[in-house]
């Protein structure tokens, strides 16, 4: 059994994590933590578990085995080493750090006290993911050429616990990216994990469009973002972010190969939808995907769970993670520099 502590109360705790902790028979929540304790009240009165009213008492609990990290995103790596150093496996939510350094020093404290750190990317997880990367392996479009892929709906205002433009999401202190970070980082995994490729040069664009703090101005983080990736293996395509959709919710990929077109998540009905040049169709029904209004399991806990049980290797560990934040980090620049960002090969900016 694998007693876990949670820090922070939000809705990625609500919605994901408490709730797939308690349906996992090999687990147990042995407490929440929360700089506000009416929460943490909330929380452990639902859940169960004790009630910490600091991140130190939670960590000197001798019972934990792990924590779960669901804070604001500025407080992800202090709070992962503190956890590790502690003795505790991690599981922390994306995006992983602030910047490369921090990441990098989440990854070393792992490496040196010898314990799990685990980092929310979820795609990867998706019944229609695992189907659609057996298919790209076996040649059914033939090789992949291009591709897009999208992540975008109303904004984390409409998700978050504070249901306000004055929600940390806003803000770059707290946040430290926007909608590049927050939806970009499950696309730069998928695409990376379909593909079997890295990424060598992004071409980007990154905005704040139309969201607002509640000062009225313009939020200092991205709410849309536009990349052109170029990955190892010649593959070319486009990410697009945004927390600017206020219809339907898209989170939706298509690749395009030399035989043919997969579609993934561009119907309710069929996850997965391919047209072969031959003129055949064929369509899978294989789950649905992760929306703000439609919360599914998201496969993360169960798969941190039974790493910590099985003592395996972890599918999305730290070091993954830091490759795709570095990519973020080249998207940044990019934008900032108006141009073609070439990364070298251990995935850092030239």
């Amino acid at each position: 059994m694998i007693r876990v502590g949670i820090a922070g109360c939000g809705s990625i705790v609500k919605l994901r994590h408490a709730p797939e902790y308690a349906a996992n028979k090999n687990a147990e929540i042995g407490g929440f933590y929360d700089i506000d304790i009416e929460r943490v009240n909330e929380f452990a009165k639902e859940f169960g578990g004790v009630v910490y009213r600091t991140y130190d008492e939670m960590l000197s609990d001798k019972t934990l085995d792990a924590i779960s990290i669901c804070t604001a995103n500025k407080y992800h790596s202090s709070m992962t080493i503190q956890a590790l150093r502690a003795g505790k496996h991690v599981l922390c939510e994306k995006p992983m750090a602030m910047s490369e350094k921090e990441a990098v020093d989440m990854v070393n404290a792992a490496k040196e006290t010898g314990l799990t750190l685990m980092i929310g990317h979820n795609q990867r997880l998706l019944p229609a993911h695992k189907l659609a990367k057996e298919l790209l392996e076996e040649g059914m479009i033939g090789a992949p050429l291009t591709f897009h892929t999208i992540f975008s709906h109303a904004g984390p205002e409409a998700w978050s616990v504070d249901k306000s433009n004055g929600t940390w999401f806003f803000r770059k202190g707290a946040a430290g990216f926007g909608s590049l970070a927050d939806l970009g980082v499950h696309k730069i995994d998928i695409i990376r994990w379909l593909l079997d490729s890295e990424v060598t040069k992004v071409t980007a664009m990154t905005s704040a469009l139309h969201k607002r703090n509640d000062e009225g101005n313009l939020i200092d983080v991205d709410d849309n973002s536009i990349t052109i990736l170029t990955m190892e293996n010649g593959v070319i395509g486009s990410i697009i972010t945004s927390w600017t959709n206020y219809g339907e919710e898209d989170n939706s990929t298509v690749i395009y190969g030399t035989q043919g077109v997969m579609e993934i998540f561009t119907d309710p009905v069929y996850s997965i939808k391919i047209f072969l040049k031959t003129g055949e169709k064929k369509y899978y029904k294989a789950g649905t995907i992760q929306t703000n209004t439609n919360q599914t399991n998201s496969g993360v806990i169960d798969l941190f769970v039974k790493k910590l049980i099985e003592h395996t290797k972890t599918e999305i560990s730290g070091e993954d993670a830091l490759q795709i934040m570095k990519i973020v980090y080249a998207i940044e620049e990019s934008s900032k520099l108006q141009k073609t960002v070439t990364l070298n090969e251990s995935g850092g900016v030239k």
